[in-house]
Formats: structure tokens, sequence, C-alpha cells
């Protein structure tokens, strides 16, 4: 390895991780790097390390957007450093997590299944009827989560390719202008103002409260605990926030887990053989999936902290690669192996600790609903590539497939 290697690293296949990860791990576990922008960071592989930089209130998200923090990218602030992030900086992290939590248990999201899988099996009749070979993502994998998130905050499913362009923009590497880049974030908040200003005036209107009222509405009637409701600046960038999480993670997740499932036709055959086994596959998938978790997150070091695999110091930023430590070898018998029924399966992809991922109920409920009915609709389901074939998306902090060609 040079002494501050370029970070992502390239992958020697869509479905393969990294060789550096590996060496890391064993020989070098907290790393410099060089970020796209040059600026340095510090890049930790073990699953010891990521969870404890994850979770430990030294390492914070809060100092990213600072002078001393690195860039991911020298075109303008990333995501992790935008005025999104700060608004909800501004609120208070714990009271904004407390005024949405309720809306995000696993019990809701279960009670949501039905209608999930109502609009799983409407994209799968739509895909039939188009015929094979057909795209998974365009056709399943961005479509529905599109539609669950929009249903859930009340908003319109038509301006569904306004959110890809600027959840895409939002997620640069190397992909978009820094003028491209603060247009997309001036537009996306235009549009989220407009949309919060037409319900707040519905609910002035003398709109009666209803069980069946959207997300954003019920934010806007709603309050903390101590009856202060949440800023208008909150209030679009958890809009914005849910939108991007809401359906570009998931349908990440939800195009990966079939190319894993499908390349190898055992995993799928093991499925249709025993369908209580879907909830744990669905697990297994997140945590195998060299590129599920992207990028990683990026933590600001307050004050220096003995990490299990090396210290870093205060004004350090540090880069937590869960794809890696998911398969981190001391942490996982059979680290490499997709083991459908492992448990239990304390995986990182969706974060740990109080900055984890509020939307995972969600995000499970979508993937397992959506497994369920393509193992009902389509046992037959096979790749109509071979897996070397496909391709994720470059220059992004994501990396979902381009596209997914299956056949049955």
């Amino acid at each position: 390895m040079t002494e501050a290697p370029d970070y992502p690293f390239a992958p020697p296949a869509p479905l393969t991780p990294p060789a550096e990860w590996a060496e890391l791990r064993q020989q070098c576990p907290v790393a410099r790097v060089t970020l796209p922008s040059g600026d340095r960071a510090t890049l930790l592989t073990r699953y010891d390390d990521v969870r404890l930089a994850l979770t430990d209130p030294r390492l914070s998200r809060e100092g990213l957007a600072g002078a001393d923090a690195a860039r991911i990218t020298a075109s303008t602030d990333s995501i992790f450093a935008s005025p999104m992030a700060s608004a909800l900086n501004d609120e208070g992290h714990e009271r904004w997590r407390r005024m949405l939590g309720k809306w995000f248990t696993a019990k809701r999201m279960q009670a949501l299944r039905p209608r999930i899988e109502a609009t799983a099996d409407r994209l799968v009749d739509a895909m039939l009827e188009h015929g094979k070979p057909a795209d998974l993502v365009t056709r399943l994998a961005f479509p529905l989560p599109v539609f669950v998130i929009c249903d859930m905050l009340g908003v319109p499913e038509g301006d569904r390719d306004l959110f890809k362009r600027w959840s895409d923009t939002f997620l640069n590497l190397t992909r978009y202008t820094r003028e491209e880049m603060a247009a997309a974030q001036r537009d996306f908040a235009a549009y989220m103002t407009g949309l919060i200003d037409e319900k707040r005036d519905l609910v002035a209107a003398g709109g009666t409260e209803t069980d069946e009222e959207d997300l954003l509405t019920l934010l806007l009637r709603g309050a903390d605990s101590e009856g202060r409701p949440m800023s208008e600046a909150g209030l679009v960038a958890t809009g914005q926030a849910l939108l991007l999480a809401g359906h570009e993670t998931t349908a990440g997740f939800i195009g990966m887990m079939f190319a894993h499932l499908l390349s190898d036709r055992r995993r799928w055959e093991r499925l249709l053989e025993d369908r209580t086994l879907i909830r744990t596959a669905v697990e297994e998938v997140i945590r195998f999936d060299p590129n599920g978790s992207g990028f990683g997150m990026l933590r600001y070091v307050h004050e220096d902290v003995d990490l299990p695999g090396g210290p870093v110091r205060a004004g350090d930023t540090v880069v937590c690669s869960m794809a890696s430590a998911n398969r981190d070898e001391n942490a996982w018998a059979g680290a490499d192996d997709m083991d459908l029924a492992r448990t239990p399966n304390a995986h990182l992809a969706f974060g740990a600790g109080p900055h984890s991922c509020l939307g995972q109920p969600l995000a499970r409920t979508e993937l397992q609903a959506v497994l369920d009915v393509l193992l009902r609709r389509l046992p037959t389901l096979d790749l109509a590539v071979e897996a070397s074939e496909l391709r994720r998306v470059d220059g992004l902090l994501t990396t979902p497939l381009v596209e997914l060609p299956v056949t049955w």
C-alpha cells in the first residue's frame, strides 16, 4: 500500500470487495487515505473500530462542516456538510430523532407491508407485460421505494424523476460540478419549501386530523416534549433527507439483493424451498454486499481516541467503512461466505448508535416484502447476463447497479 492511497478503492468485479480491505484489516486497520478532493482522512476497516467510531460521542457528525475537516469532493460541500445536514444539526439530533422515531417503528412499518406487497405486485405485472428480458432496476428496484416514501410523505409520485436527479447530485463524488451541486441543493430546498407551504395552508384552513395523514403534515401539527414545533428549515431538511434515504439507499439494496441471490443459483433455490429464511436472508445480503454501504460514514474527531486498531487524533476526519467491517474475519465466521440462515447478524450497514439509520425498519420491510413477492410470482427468475457483466454506478457516494437484466 502507498502512504495514503486514493479512496474509495475500485473493486475487481461488481459483486466482489476491493482487495485493499483485507490487506488493511490485517496490516493497517487505521489508515491514512486520500479523498477525491485531495484531502487526507483516516479510514477504518475493522468491525470493532468502525462500531466504536460510530457510537463514541467523541467522534460525531458535528464538525464536518468546519474548515479543518476533510472534504470529500473539491467541487463543493458534500452531503455530510450540506445546508440540509446543518439544518438537521440545528434541530438537535436527539430532539429530531424523538420527533420522527415514533413514526418509524418496526410495528408501524410492518403495518405498511400489505400495501408494499401490493405495489410490488403491480410493478411485477407491468414487468411481465413488458416481457423478458427486463431491467429489474428500472422496473422494480427504483420505483418501489419511490412509491412507498412518496406515499408516506405525501409527495406526488409524478415528481420521482426530479428526486432521482437531486439525490444523485447530493451524493456526488466526481460526477457533478460545483454549479450543478449548488443548483440541486437550491432547487430541492425550494421544491420542499413549496410542498410544506401547501400542507401548512391545508392545516390552517381547518383540515381535520386523521390517522391517514402523511408524515410531513403530522410533523407540521406536532411538537416536541416541550411544545416546540420543528422549525421551517428543519421541516424542509427532514423532507429532503427522508426522500433521499427513503428511495436511493433502498433501491440500491433491492438491486444488489437480487444480483447476489441470482449470481449463485443455489441461494435462490434455497429460498424457494424455505421462505422462512427471508428475514435472515435479507440481513445476510445486506452484510455481504461489498458496496451496499457505499463510501462509508464520516465522523469528525473532537478529542484523541484510542481505537482497538490504533489512535485517531483530534481534528481528524474519519471514514467508517461499514462494508469492510461487515467482512471482518475476526467478527464473522465465514465472513466471505453468504449464509442465508446466519444469526445473530449484527452488521453495520445501517450504522450503529444514536446516528444509526432512522429508516432501517422501513428498508427491512421493503426488502423482505419484495423478496417474498418475487419468490412467489417469479420462481424461475434468473440473471439475463453473466454476473461479471453487471456495472455499478461510478462517481457517487453510493454505488448501486446501473441495471440488472433478468429473465424468467
